[in-house]
Formats: C-alpha cells, structure tokens, sequence
C-alpha cells in the first residue's frame, strides 16, 4: 500500500514562519499567509514583483545588506542571514499612521538536480518588539547600539565580499591545475578506461591524490595512482612534481618497482613528500599480466568476470621517503582473463572514521562483486560516489 503523499504547499501555507519563495532573478513567486499578515499585504499584491521593488525604500543603504545576502546563496549555495531591516507599515485601524517594524531576514536555496539555485526561500522574523525593548528611556542606546551594528554589519559585509573574490581566484587557480596536472587519460590501444576525482569537502577544487594512465612505446599500459599528504594547493603543488617524475620514470626503467625506486629517491629532495603512497603497475595485454609494486598504498583490486575480487598486495614496502636507508622496492605479478576489470584508487575510497580498513576493502569487493562488468564509465561514477567526503579520492578503472 502506498503512502499518501506530502502536500508541501499546505506545509508552507500553515509554516507560523513568514516566507517568501523567490526565483533565481528574485522575483516573487508564492508568500504564505504568516508573510501576508507580517507586512499586511494580500498575495496578489506581492507575486510577480521584483522583491526590492515590492518594498522600497527612501534609503536604498538599508537594504544592502539584504541585497548582499541574496547574492550570496546564489554564488555559494549555501544558507544566509542577513542584518536586522526597518519597514514602516500603515497601521490597519488608522489611516495615514506609519509604524516601525523591524524584520529579520534568512535567506535559504532551492536547488535543482545540477545542484544550481532554482528558487530561493526568504524567511522573515519579526524582532520590533526586541529593538523597541526598554521603552522610551532607552531610545538613545539604542539607536547608538542600531549604528554600531549597521556600522559592523557593513564592515562584514565588506570583508565577505573581499573574501568571495579571494575565493573565486583560488577557485580559477584551482581549476587551471586540475585541468593542467590530471587530464583525461590517454586513449589506450586494446583496453577501456576512466578515472574520477573528487576532493574532500571544503577543498579547493584540487588535492594530493593523482593518477596516470599512459600507453608505452613497447605497447604496455602503464597505471598509477598516489596520494601526498595533506589537502589543498600546497599538496597539489607537490602531486604535480611527483606525477610527473613517476610518469617519466616508468617510460625508462625496468618496471614499477625501479620506477618506485627512482620516485623514493626523488622525493627526499620535495618539501612535502615525504610519506606519500603510490602503486604502479604495467599491463602486459598481449601476455594477460599485471605487474605492480606498491609503497604503502591501498592494494589494487582486480575483479574477474565471475566476479570473484582480487587485491594485488603481494609487494607492499613503506610509503615514500619513509624508510632511513633507501632500498630496493618488491614487484609482483598476476594473470588475467578477458573482461576482469582493474581498479586503482586512493584511501577516500576505503577509509572511514572509527572503522577498520578492511571493512573498507570489503565493501569495495562486494560493489565490484556485484557491478565489475558495467560499462566503466558507470562504474567509475558508483565507484567515486563510495568515497568519503572528508578525504580527497582518486579512481582509475581498466576494463581489460
């Protein structure tokens, strides 16, 4: 049996919270009845009309900051409040009487599936009652205490706004080292590929995690992925400097574990890299053979077209720089049957707080287990949507 639906529109109408809903031009397209008795006004009088042009004002200043507060849910898509606002309405029994009201004003967005502001919902609460505290012994204060917090809110406002630009600079810095240091993966001649990153939440839009996926002159696949410690563009900064030494590394040397070799020696003269985890592995298509080497990174998972999965750990050695000496890394090697698809991630995939990492491993074997043959695009997609939001994720998958 089915449940009944939710009738949402009855919801807003019984809301005791004064509400407007706004489209993303802020235009008004629906009030509740709380909002029509907060400023006395009819529906009709209200939906159409552009909001600052529904309430006007001879000081267009005390509706900055209000105006402010709007524009930023629809850059950040995020909740707001604005300061307190003053509007003098008509007093319903005696025409031609203006009094003071004070509102306070909530700003929340409405998103659509692309996660973009569709409409944005405009609460007010009515505080008169609060400014007007302390009757008339206290008008002095409190129009001082008024200017002070007009005062501070517009030094807030000031530096929110400094800060939005600071932001969408770092934001445009963040995604031109993105798009420079993790491109789409080169074509590979017999095999299907797709990678996915996603960094943690509150991240600029790059992190430590890399990944490379590169076809070699001798007709192998070369794949990595690897992880510096820390978040942001200084981790960032040190991913570009390590990827790109692996990735050169692996086109000259005999295999990932000199190519491991080469990037541990490397990253003892990089500030910031010490501790970071890599895997490696070739892919030997023509043989059916992966060879890999690890320096303490998650194994790689392998998942057969029975859908029986495999993780490559079978050569681990510490993570980068780790170790007092230098010494050789371990290399490893395994067959594969057609249609087995090879999955290389970073730790968001797997780790969760307060949960032993095996549990980790083992929910990223039931998913392959039970999606490993779909097409590798979607999988990716599943596979990104696992990871956890407070760490930085990479994702390569191999259809093999």
């Amino acid at each position: 049996m089915r449940e009944p639906g939710i009738d949402y529109h009855a919801i807003f109408e019984a809301s005791p919270s004064a509400m407007l809903v706004l489209n993303s031009v802020l235009v008004i397209l629906d009030a509740n009845r709380a909002y029509q008795n907060l400023v006395a006004r009819n529906r009709d009088e209200l939906i159409g009309q552009y909001v600052f042009d529904a309430f006007p004002q001879d000081d267009e200043s005390e509706m900055e900051d209000l105006k402010a507060s709007l524009r930023r849910v629809l850059e950040s898509h995020d909740q707001d409040v604005a300061g307190p606002i003053r509007h003098d309405l008509e007093e319903p029994d005696r025409p031609g009487v203006f009094a003071e009201r004070y509102w306070s004003p909530i700003n929340a967005p409405v998103l659509d599936s692309d996660g973009q502001v569709t409409l944005i919902v405009h609460r007010l609460e009515e505080i008169t009652d609060l400014v007007r505290a302390g009757g008339p012994d206290v008008d002095h204060r409190r129009r001082q205490m008024k200017l002070e917090l007009y005062a501070r809110s517009r030094e807030l406002q000031q530096v929110n706004e400094r800060l939005r630009q600071t932001n969408a600079r770092e934001r445009q810095i963040a995604l031109a080292l993105q798009d420079s240091m993790l491109p789409a993966p080169q074509a590979l001649a017999h095999h299907q590929a797709a990678v996915r990153y996603r960094p943690a939440v509150h991240a600029l839009n790059v992190c430590g995690d890399w990944y490379d996926v590169t076809q070699l002159p001798n007709g192998k696949y070369a794949v990595a992925v690897g992880d510096v410690v820390g978040h942001g563009l200084a981790a960032a900064g040190v991913m570009g400097q390590l990827r790109s030494a692996l990735s050169a590394a692996i086109r000259v040397v005999g295999g990932p574990a000199s190519a491991l070799d080469g990037l541990d020696l490397y990253a003892r003269s990089v500030d910031g890299a010490l501790s970071t985890t890599a895997v490696q592995t070739i892919i030997a298509w023509a043989d059916h053979r992966i060879t890999y080497s690890s320096a303490g990174h998650p194994p790689p998972a392998l998942a057969d077209p029975d859908g029986t999965v495999r993780f490559l750990d079978q050569a681990t050695d510490p993570p980068l720089g780790a170790s007092m000496e230098h010494t050789p890394r371990p290399q490893a090697s395994t067959t594969y049957a057609d249609g087995a698809t090879l999955v290389l991630y970073t730790d968001g995939l797997i780790e969760r707080r307060g949960e032993d990492i095996d549990q980790g491993l083992q929910r990223l074997a039931d998913h392959l287990a039970r999606h490993g043959k779909g097409e590798v695009e979607a999988l990716a997609d599943s596979l990104i949507e696992l990871s956890s939001a407070t760490d930085d994720t990479a994702v390569v998958v191999v259809r093999l």
